[in-house]
């Protein structure tokens, strides 16, 4: 079988790079699709790859498989939405934009929404199969931790904590956690590392980097692929973004600010103050240690590491019972949204 890995964001690598391994071992043929904005960045270097539409259209793909919100109706290929994150209550994660013929969910949360909502519009199928990006959490979970224990002995600190605000404006703490971290930071014992989302203003990016030259103890971590940083934290902050969700699913404490998430099971604090208090706090006593395991399952109940497996296998048989779609029905706005984004 064919596939494309279809890519409009730097972080669709990580989403998708466990499932291009199962293809490898399943001998499937498999291509890379980068938009313009992140040609150049495709970390796999030996990988086929294209950002030419019309080259996907002579490949004639079996599955397209997309964690962004996109993907041309006239490509050839079981359109998959495979998602890029785990924030249930962010604007448009369950909104039904008719481009995919099949959504595969991360857990029992995701699942009953999206069944619900095929049942109104009956035109597209919903299979469980967990995530892929966190497979790597069942097959490295200790990988890091070597990294951990140098990276904290380099700055003669003891804990790491990670910053991951999102980038939304109306949703980020970015702006308005500055001064915040800056205290946090005065505690020498805290390695502050920040990482941004792709998307994030480049004047809030620049006020960090100002912090991070006056504080031995504060870094912006440049590298695309949070994994690395997930695994080695020992507490996160955050506000309302979907990495706080992979965060808990590592059983790791958690302090968000303003999230608007439905079910908040962690530290959330409405104002933007005391984050030193409450990070020590958390770090000593861990108080909603207990709440997390009500997330794990519900959002993510697999940790054996094998939901790629489970993706391609559920590719694999859908197509076997369905065929291949060799295009998309979609209204006359939806196809003309997709012509300005991609060409006809």
């Amino acid at each position: 079988m064919k596939f494309v890995l279809f890519c409009q964001n730097p972080y669709a690598f990580g989403i998708l790079a466990p499932i291009k391994d199962v293809l490898i071992e399943r001998e499937h043929l498999y291509i890379w699709f980068l938009t313009e904005n992140i040609v150049g960045k495709l970390p796999f270097n030996n990988d086929p790859s294209t950002n030419d539409i019309k080259k996907l259209k002579e490949y004639e793909a079996d599955a397209i498989l997309c964690p962004g919100n996109e993907v041309p109706h006239y490509l050839r290929g079981l359109k998959v939405q495979i998602f890029h994150g785990l924030a249930g209550e962010k604007k448009g994660h369950f909104r039904i934009r008719h481009y995919f013929d099949l959504y595969l969910t991360q857990g029992p949360y995701f699942t009953s929404r999206f069944k619900e909502l095929q049942k109104k519009y009956t035109d597209f199928d919903v299979i469980e199969t967990g995530w892929s990006k966190l497979d790597t959490y069942g097959q490295n979970l200790r990988k890091y931790a070597g990294d951990k224990k140098a990276f904290l002995q380099k700055y003669q600190t003891n804990k790491l904590i990670l910053y991951a605000p999102t980038f939304s404006p109306s949703l980020t703490s970015a702006p308005y956690l500055a001064e915040e971290i800056t205290k946090l930071a005065e505690n020498e014992h805290f390695l502050v590392v920040i990482k941004f989302h792709d998307l994030m203003a480049q004047e809030v990016i620049d006020i960090y980097k100002a912090l991070a030259a006056k504080r031995k103890n504060i870094i912006i971590e440049k590298a695309p692929n949070i994994l690395r940083l997930l695994l080695m934290a020992d507490l996160m902050i955050s506000d309302t973004s979907s990495v706080v969700y992979e965060f808990l699913l590592l059983n790791k404490p958690v302090i968000t600010f303003r999230s608007n998430s439905e079910n908040i099971l962690w530290e959330n604090s409405e104002a933007y103050s005391h984050l030193t208090e409450k990070v020590v706090k958390n770090l000593a006593e861990d108080p909603f240690r207990q709440k997390r395991e009500k997330i794990i399952e519900n959002y993510h109940p697999y940790s054996d590491g094998k939901s790629s497996l489970r993706m391609v296998n559920a590719i694999e048989e859908y197509i076997k019972e369905n065929g291949v779609p060799e295009k998309r029905k979609l209204s006359f706005l939806r196809r003309l949204k997709i012509n300005r984004m991609f060409g006809k």
